[in-house]
């Protein structure tokens, strides 16, 4: 079965990049200062809910709901995201060639969703799996299942995951029988079995993905 599961934040597109200039997006439109954008900075570097507008909102006392803030957060992310076009070429190969692809990635739904839609990665999926959507994340075996069902399939059919996390991608894959490709970036921890394959770009990854087609 030529299936493959791939993360989203840190894989498919750079959200450290995105991050930066969407928080600074918001904090120039609304007028904020340097103490709001720092604690935007600090409090959403490594995922960002709606619950963290509502801390952002009493803490500073501000006008705007917690609502209308994180709506603007996530349409200022989607305007800030993007996927290499190197990238999208690679997963329209493999969509040529016959794979199915889908997405499971942590984080809340709307935002991960409006990041793949505005990079313009959804049109090239077959479906996606946000732990938003059933409030767990990687490695919970349940948004492995979810994202493989939401493709038309079952993780017993086999595949491989594909993503920068060792942890939650690469120990999560290996946990649920799929075979995995890291994407360097994090650091690895000592006690975690190694991933089948190690890149340094999603591409290369991608090109692995191409040659088991062949095989």
């Amino acid at each position: 079965m030529r299936f493959a599961l791939f993360d989203l934040d840190g894989t498919l597109v750079d959200r450290s990049a995105a991050f930066a200039d969407a928080v600074a997006s918001l904090v120039h439109d609304h007028a904020y200062g340097p103490e709001i954008e720092q604690c935007l900075l600090t409090e959403l570097a490594d995922r960002a809910d709606r619950s963290d507008f509502d801390r952002l909102r009493t803490t500073f006392f501000l006008n705007e709901s917690a609502d209308q803030l994180w709506r603007s957060y996530v349409d200022r992310m989607a305007a800030s995201v993007h996927c290499r076009p190197a990238v999208l070429t690679a997963l329209q190969k493999l969509k040529q060639v016959g794979w199915i692809l889908g997405i499971a990635t942590n984080g809340a739904s709307d935002i991960q969703r409006a990041k793949l839609d505005a990079s313009g990665i959804s049109d090239l999926i077959d479906g996606i799996a946000v732990s938003g959507d059933i409030d767990v994340r990687k490695p919970d075996r349940r948004l492995f299942e979810l994202a493989a069902a939401r493709c038309g399939l079952s993780l017993a059919d086999g595949g491989w995951m594909i993503g920068d996390n060792p942890a939650t991608d690469i120990g999560g894959g290996r946990q649920v029988g799929l075979s995995t490709i890291w994407v360097r970036g994090r650091p690895w921890p000592d006690a975690l079995f190694t991933a089948d394959h190690t890149v340094d770009d999603v591409t290369d990854a991608i090109d692995l993905l191409l040659t088991t087609t062949s095989e």
